[in-house]
């Protein structure tokens, strides 16, 4: 693969063997709105917009069955979820895996007599691989199984709306996921009851916003790589995460050590490392969606953590 301009391009040879896997297999793709086609040639235009998720506009995953792809490059869309009906005329992102490597390319939405298709440009790009992670105020890693002994080293960060330490607000739920859940809470609150083992429970409005939120299957540089978990909520008595239907096959043991991390802003030295055992207290989820949250409840922790973790959770002194 060739770069130019910053992007991984395919060279020729390459692109005709992808048309060719195209038109033999039924491979599904994902289409976004975007508000333009990138220029790669103007390295000020090389950056497409996607469209705000304000404006009710989501990716669009479609399944193979869907997809006709013609010798010439043209891709005819025969009975598309009708959500793509209003991609019509519009610049979209198309993005697939090929031999588990993400590609994509730019392209317009065209509204024929045969229905809706796209033709495939002359560039098809490599998508980019992960970025450099960020620095975050809090992660984890899930590292062992302890019941097998095997090494897991699953990664977690924050919630990007939700800010930990503080009590979960019923508000931090968009007004149009309410309903589902509170019926959610409601069923989860009944099941608390009778097991008797939420604790004080109010870690449940961030279990019941995560698995109501709408779910986007972003596309990876490598199809399958693990994903980090959520951190959804986390006290001194235990840390809860949200897990992604790819990785929930990962938690059929009990109990599992986790190195939970703290960045430090201020004081000689830059972060803070907690390693604890937690036992699977609960998990929850909902019918909808094949996502996940899994309640870890601390078995095992040092003295001095369990004060530190009291006083960030609580903002009172530990006694």
């Amino acid at each position: 693969m060739m770069e130019q301009n910053g992007y991984t391009e395919l060279s020729g040879i390459e692109r005709e063997l992808v048309l060719q896997y195209l038109i033999d297999g039924n491979v599904p793709v994902t289409l976004t709105p975007i508000d333009k086609i990138p220029d790669e040639n103007d390295a000020s235009k090389t950056k497409s917009i996607i469209k705000s998720l304000t404006s009710q506009v989501f990716p669009v995953a479609i399944r193979g069955e869907h997809i006709k792809v013609q010798k010439n490059g043209e891709i005819l869309l025969e009975n598309p979820p009708q959500s793509v009906s209003s991609f019509a005329n519009q610049n979209v992102k198309v993005e697939f895996y090929f031999n588990r490597v993400g590609l994509y390319f730019h392209t317009v939405v065209k509204e024929t007599s045969n229905g809706l298709s796209l033709i495939i440009p002359e560039k098809i790009q490599r998508i980019a691989d992960v970025p450099e992670e960020k620095k975050y105020d809090i992660s984890a890693i899930i590292y062992l199984d302890c019941n097998t002994s095997k090494e897991l080293n699953i990664k977690a960060i924050p919630e990007n709306d939700i800010q930990l330490f503080t009590r979960p607000a019923w508000k931090c739920i968009p007004l149009e996921n309410q309903k589902k859940a509170k019926k959610l809470l409601e069923d989860f609150v009944e099941q608390a009851k009778a097991e008797k083992n939420a604790g004080t429970g109010i870690q449940l409005i961030a279990v019941c916003k995560y698995l109501t939120e709408k779910k986007v299957e972003k596309l990876q540089s490598l199809q399958n790589r693990m994903e980090p978990l959520t951190i959804l909520f986390v006290d001194h008595e235990r840390i809860v995460f949200g897990v992604p239907a790819s990785q929930k096959k990962s938690f059929n043991s009990k109990e599992y050590g986790i190195k939970i991390s703290f960045s430090i802003n201020k004081g000689p030295i830059s972060a803070r490392e907690i390693f604890v055992t937690g036992i699977v207290n609960k998990i929850y989820q909902n019918e909808e969606n094949d996502d996940i949250c899994v309640d870890f409840r601390y078995s095992n922790m040092q003295e001095e953590d369990l004060r530190f973790l009291y006083e960030k959770a609580t903002s009172t002194l530990f006694d």
